[in-house]
């Protein structure tokens, strides 16, 4: 018989919680707001937009303590990368947003396919 080893059983003792975690990123908007630059931290300079292919806003859970208020962003950037992003209406901030698998976004020449 083995005996046993204390450790935490779950998925969470593997998997680490930041997975789909937002990134932080810097864009540069128009008058109406509408996004002409991104830049994520590791990049050496902003990326202008080419074309912005979906825009949606998601208002939930007005009843709680922290609401969601948020402006999605499905961009085309002028080197190829596709990109998702929002701007947090509450915090005024921007940030990527990932797919479920963590996955990263927005490296030129990968369209993900939705």
């Amino acid at each position: 018989m083995v005996a046993h080893s204390r450790a935490p059983l779950g998925a969470a003792a593997v998997r680490p919680l930041s997975v789909n975690a937002p990134i932080p990123l810097q864009v540069q908007v128009d008058r109406q707001g509408r996004p002409l630059a991104v830049r994520k931290p590791r990049w050496p300079r902003p990326r202008p937009v080419a074309q912005i292919q979906d825009r949606w806003r998601i208002d939930d859970e007005w009843w709680r303590d922290h609401p969601i208020s948020r402006i999605y962003h499905l961009a085309l950037l002028a080197d190829g990368t596709l990109l998702t992003f929002y701007h947090d209406l509450i915090a005024n901030l921007w940030f990527e947003q990932r797919d479920a698998s963590g996955a990263e976004e927005g490296e030129p020449g990968l369209l993900v396919a939705r």
